[in-house]
């Protein structure tokens, strides 16, 4: 079971968006999936359709210590999920004590290792450097970052790539991590540039293909559809296609 955190702290980079399409494209190469939103907002749930203010899920876990199973919901054939859960937010907002904090996480996905079939683990991240996504770094295996083609994106890199490294050279482990260009428009210039920078500072950790920006991809959370079911034509269900294929056979720049 691995375990893969879509990570960047930089908002509007297409977190939740990837974390929906590119697991739906595992699942369709026979890949088990469980996802957690681990964004108090709850968009991930809501793509599938499920209400943030009524469910519980992994708030629960880790402010009450229940375990995951508790609080899975199957929502497509070969994905579960573990929705954000209404009291999300407190982990934040409220005083954690206890040195375990940040580990709550990683200690119930322990404890689901060896009970579970999942492949992957995916962790759509909130938008910010909290405890939340201290969770999540500590849980994770590998991480995803999404980075779109424009100046403030690499500011947002930098200052995640940071936090990182901080957290690696403490835990005195290396984190792998993949790159992957997102909302990509192929005729800007910036964006060419961005990504060449990109592939220059990260060798062999791009992944080749890139996400065109695409209407479907904003449309289809609206519909609780994943751009597969939505637009199985387009450009975005192509694109998500072809990102999971790199992923899984080792594509990268």
């Amino acid at each position: 079971m691995k375990i893969l955190a879509v990570m960047n702290q930089k908002g509007g980079v297409g977190k939740t968006t990837t974390t929906l399409n590119f697991s739906h494209a595992l699942s369709q190469n026979d890949r088990k999936i469980l996802l957690i939103d681990a964004d108090p907002q709850g968009h991930l749930g809501n793509c599938y359709g499920i209400a943030d203010n009524i469910s519980s899920g992994l708030d629960e876990v880790l402010l009450s210590g229940d375990a995951i199973s508790h609080h899975l919901k199957p929502v497509r054939e070969n994905v579960d999920i573990l929705p954000a859960g209404i009291r999300l937010g407190e982990m934040e907002t409220k005083s954690q004590t206890g040195a375990n904090r940040g580990y709550r996480l990683h200690d119930a996905l322990a404890l689901e290792k060896n009970q579970t079939d999942y492949d992957y683990v995916i962790i759509d991240c909130p938008p910010a450097s909290g405890l939340l996504a201290m969770n999540a770094l500590l849980a994770a295996d590998e991480i995803l970052i999404p980075v779109t083609g424009d100046y403030l994106a690499l500011q947002g890199l930098s200052r995640l790539i940071k936090v990182v490294r901080n957290i690696e050279k403490r835990l005195q482990r290396q984190t792998k991590k993949h790159f992957v260009l997102t909302r990509f428009y192929e005729r800007r210039r910036l964006a060419n540039q961005i990504k060449q920078k990109i592939i220059q500072h990260f060798p062999n950790q791009v992944l080749k293909s890139v996400i065109r920006e695409n209407v479907s991809l904003a449309e289809s959370p609206g519909f609780g559809k994943s751009i597969f079911e939505y637009r199985p034509k387009s450009h975005g269900a192509e694109d998500y296609s072809n990102l999971a294929k790199d992923y899984l056979e080792g594509n990268y720049y």
